[in-house]
């Protein structure tokens, strides 16, 4: 059990390492929750939230959550659209984002929450920072936010992408996000581009594909995104800004050794396997886990041991009710061939509104997880029954994932 030091000698009641997302939330619902911890957010860049855009469904959250993030979002639209050859719909429904300028904001105007940034951390334990510069930091207790390093427990494929945010010329004409368009060439795994309309002259477009590595081409992204904007009769006037992930795509993995390694520290974010397996959503799961901690009675945060098993109980949980979708992740890396699994999620997003409402949510039900396995499946029935029993193979030289940005 972690020793607590002394109060005279504590920086905060709770040390939150990491400003992205996870710790981000976690820090605004606490606030709310129990607005006398004291707390504390470092962060090694000079903005909280990095660079990214996080998008949701809204039907994701519940009402009250939605609520509480409601000073976090910046757009809102009342469906998306996806595309394939000879296959456009148009999804009823609240569709919502985030940009991590606001993140930043909405973070620096709470009341009470210490911030560091230009902070960068050497090493953390269950209730002690230790920072590059060589001076230590200590807490009540530690939640490392920081990410998702290379991992023997998980074995991971990868959702690559690289987005521009664009001003053109012109209206570009979407009422809309395209959450996919699958029209575009298969290159390198399931490609399509994402565009989320965010007034009536800028896009942001990202190109994206569902990949077994995770090496990011840049240059080839950047030459996919301007053809598309040609293709679309688009000019650019300007570049505002550019944004890139590599999100994990878990087809299995050992959750219980993930959480042994972690020596003790709380985790929240990718390093908690806290996002959604096949989307690579990760916001409502960030949601989920800021509303978990900020029920825990106030006396819990005196003792780091009974918040790191809060978290890990609470991400062991989300795991087990993940399973549905590690299956449909192996089923699509493993069974089909890269340049068939464009009909594979062209199949599912004919399946009815509120089954795909669920399935963003990551709350299938039993009706729904027989709808999306049984029918004429797009991926050969021996190939898909061994992806679905089979050992999954590692993927060696595995890169650290980057926060989940808006792609789904």
């Amino acid at each position: 059990m972690a020793e607590v030091p002394a109060a005279e000698n504590l920086a905060a009641d709770l040390l939150l390492v990491g400003g992205g997302l996870a710790n981000g939330l976690i820090a605004q619902r606490l606030r709310q929750a129990h607005p006398d911890l004291r707390l504390l957010l470092l962060e090694a860049g000079p903005a909280l939230g990095g660079n990214h855009t996080w998008s949701f469904h809204a039907t994701d959250l519940t009402p009250a959550q939605r609520a509480w993030i409601a000073p976090c979002v910046v757009h809102r639209w009342p469906a998306h659209e996806v595309v394939f050859p000879g296959y456009h719909r148009r999804i009823a429904g609240e569709y919502c984002s985030v940009t991590s300028q606001r993140f930043d904001q909405v973070l620096r105007a709470l009341p009470g929450l210490a911030l560091r940034l230009h902070c960068a951390v050497e090493s953390v334990a269950a209730t002690s920072v230790r920072l590059a510069d060589g001076r230590t930091l200590r807490a009540r207790t530690v939640i490392d936010a920081r990410g998702a390093p290379p991992t023997a427990h998980l074995a991971l494929r990868f959702q690559k992408f690289l987005g521009q945010e664009l001003r053109l010329t012109a209206p570009h004409g979407l009422t809309a996000p395209v959450l996919m368009d699958a029209t575009v060439d298969q290159i390198d795994g399931y490609r399509f581009v994402y565009v989320l309309p965010l007034t009536a002259d800028t896009v942001l477009v990202e190109d994206t594909v569902y990949a077994d590595g995770a090496e990011l081409s840049r240059e080839r992204l950047r030459r996919h995104i301007a053809d598309y904007v040609a293709a679309r009769g688009w000019r650019v006037a300007a570049l505002l800004r550019e944004e890139e992930g590599v999100l994990p795509i878990a087809l299995a993995g050992n959750a219980q050794g993930l959480w042994r390694a972690a020596s003790g520290v709380a985790q929240a974010g990718l390093g908690a396997a806290l996002f959604h397996p096949t989307t690579g959503y990760s916001l409502p799961q960030a949601v989920r886990l800021a509303d978990a901690l900020a029920a825990l009675p106030r006396s819990t945060w005196d003792d780091p041991a009974q918040v790191f098993a809060a978290v890990q109980a609470h991400a062991l949980a989300h795991w087990r009710a993940t399973g549905f979708f590690r299956l449909l992740n192996r089923m699509l890396f493993l069974a089909a061939a890269p340049a068939a699994r464009r009909a594979v999620m062209q199949r599912f997003y004919g399946l009815p509104t509120p089954l795909i409402a669920r399935f963003y949510a990551g709350l299938p039900s039993l009706a729904d997880k027989a709808r999306i396995l049984t029918g004429r499946p797009p991926v050969p029935v021996v190939a898909a029954l061994r992806a679905a029993v089979l050992p999954v193979p590692a993927v060696s030289a595995v890169a650290p994932p980057s926060s989940p940005s808006s792609t789904p």
